[in-house]
């Protein structure tokens, strides 16, 4: 039985459902590899477990190169896959009132109703949303892996950035030539919009790039990410373009003990709350507090966002072994400038290692 099925199969006992239906794609291709747009998975909560794979004439060949030896694979010539599913459900568990669990944050009102019609009297939908997502919250050393080396690639574009230079681009000529990179070495594509923004528009957290050229002495912001083997990275440096007010050096200052300071608590069984108000209190003790609103980093793997999440709010949320998250404490001055500075880290059984290892003291690039 492939073990992230297993773990899933653990859950759902605990959830008292008989089976998930798993639809959202990245959570099928956690669980089968495979990585076309059209796919079902179905798993069973038996002590023994079994999966099945569904999808259309289309992807038969990709299916059968990627999706994993354990799942039983069916093509479905119509490409009814909920309707496929339900007669294997039917079929599997004839006579008996079984519970199917569904991802509510996944199914569309639409194909909730469609599997009403199509399941046999008797048969109860639940809800086990974020089930398929707690797994993938604790990554395996493979994935670790896959991460480490899209970290990396971040790293060695960072120091191509600083060999290139700014200056003569604009914020979108920069953002389009960071992406091409890292497609060039290797990347499958940047895990979101790359964000580049100086000055002024450094204040806006998720600035979008603009066709205006990057000027001497102020900040400049970099928030990249690539995607590589599947798994995203995460990082942002914020550079000066030359000589900068010391009103800037400073918030630099802080923010980068701020996060020093939330790096070096970062430990399994903290909660991400807490992990938040490290940072938080030191920024705030600075006067900056209206300026840092978000919360201090979230998850990363398969998608560059996902969980555990670092925020104030985020009290239930407890640091694992084999977390992936950012910590990324930031300081925003409207109308002025801006300051983020990000790594991405695996939280350890004793703690925590840094995966991302460009240099942090505040860089002149010209």
């Amino acid at each position: 039985m492939n073990s992230r099925a297993q773990r899933l199969a653990a859950d759902l006992q605990r959830l008292e459902a008989d089976f998930l239906l798993v639809s959202a794609p990245v959570n099928v291709r956690y669980l089968t590899g495979y990585t076309g747009s059209n796919g079902l998975a179905l798993i069973s909560a038996g002590a023994t477990g079994e999966g099945r794979f569904y999808t259309d004439f289309r992807y038969q060949t990709q299916s059968a190169e990627q999706v994993y030896e354990y799942f039983e694979r069916e093509i479905i010539a119509g490409g009814d896959l909920l309707e496929a599913a339900a007669k294997t459900l039917a079929a599997t568990a004839a006579g008996s009132a079984r519970r199917l669990g569904i991802d509510e944050d996944h199914l569309t009102v639409k194909q909730y109703e469609r599997l009403n019609e199509l399941l046999p009297d008797g048969w109860e939908l639940i809800d086990c949303a974020g089930a398929v997502e707690r797994l993938r919250a604790v990554k395996e050393p493979v994935e670790v892996t896959h991460i480490r080396a899209a970290a990396e690639l971040i790293d060695d574009i960072l120091g191509w950035v600083c060999e290139q230079g700014v200056g003569g681009h604009t914020e979108r000529d920069l953002a389009i030539m960071i992406e091409h990179e890292m497609r060039v070495r290797g990347a499958q594509g940047p895990s979101f919009p790359s964000i580049v923004a100086h000055g002024a528009h450094g204040a806006l957290p998720h600035a979008e790039p603009r066709d205006v050229q990057i000027t001497r002495n102020a900040l400049l912001t970099i928030d990249l990410g690539a995607v590589l083997d599947g798994y995203c990275s995460d990082c942002t440096r914020t550079f000066a373009t030359g000589e900068i007010p010391p009103e800037q050096s400073d918030v630099y200052a802080i923010v980068l003990t701020a996060q020093q300071a939330a790096l070096q608590a970062l430990r399994p069984g903290m909660s991400g709350s807490d992990a938040d108000a490290v940072a938080r209190e030191i920024i705030c003790s600075a006067g900056h507090s209206e300026h840092f609103g978000h919360g201090l980093g979230h998850g990363v793997g398969m998608e560059v966002h996902e969980g555990p999440r670092l925020s104030h709010t985020a009290t239930a949320q407890i640091l694992q072994a084999g977390n992936v998250v950012t910590v990324e404490p930031g300081i925003y001055v409207p109308d002025a400038f801006g300051v983020r500075i990000e790594d991405l880290v695996l939280i350890t059984e004793h703690g925590h290692e840094r995966l991302s290892h460009f240099p942090k003291e505040l860089l002149a690039i010209s």
